[in-house]
């Protein structure tokens, strides 16, 4: 079996996860995990889908046929890594919104050797009429290049600098 990972981009329309699991099934695929949305009117989608080896070409050219329909698929072959030295994390963070937050939290995981297996984010209203809040909750994982205290004195530390609440949880 291969692991493949789609990538989908289009302007957003009824049916779109249809088409692609559609295709996934046809060639008795199965669909493992996935995260999709519709952002600023456009669809935005990543699955993790197994297929048997021999059908991975057909897949991806019939998945390269949905062009046709507005929506652009990209195909990358993956190999599952699981590291069970690693330390799982969980960042959860708070505060004004204001540019440059993502960045500096992602410079300084990536400086420390931190690897962020899933990103979200979103905005809301602040309570009593306080402006908007900046919200992100970040899943990640950290090796032997660092430790849960370093990542904790770093993320505390940028935290004043850029003025958010940021909580961290082992989850490992």
């Amino acid at each position: 079996m291969t692991q493949l990972l789609l990538t989908a981009v289009g302007a957003d329309r009824a049916g779109l996860v249809s088409d692609v699991s559609e295709l996934v099934a046809r060639y008795d695929g199965n669909w493992l995990d996935s995260r999709m949305a519709r952002l600023a009117g456009a669809f935005a989608g990543i699955v993790l889908v197994d297929v048997e080896d021999a059908k991975v070409d057909v897949l991806t050219a019939d998945l390269g046929g949905l062009e046709a329909k507005g929506l652009r698929v990209t195909v990358t072959n993956t190999t599952a890594r699981q590291h069970e030295s690693e330390a799982v994390l969980v960042v959860h963070l708070v505060g004004h919104d204001h540019p440059g937050i993502i960045h500096k939290v992602t410079a300084t995981m990536a400086r420390l050797g931190v690897t962020i297996d899933d990103l979200s984010t979103g905005l809301r209203e602040a309570p009593m009429g306080d402006g908007i809040l900046f919200e992100a909750q970040v899943q990640c994982r950290i090796t032997n290049a660092t430790t849960l205290d370093d990542l904790r004195s770093e993320l505390e530390s940028i935290a004043t600098e850029i003025m958010v609440d940021i909580d961290l949880v082992d989850r490992s």
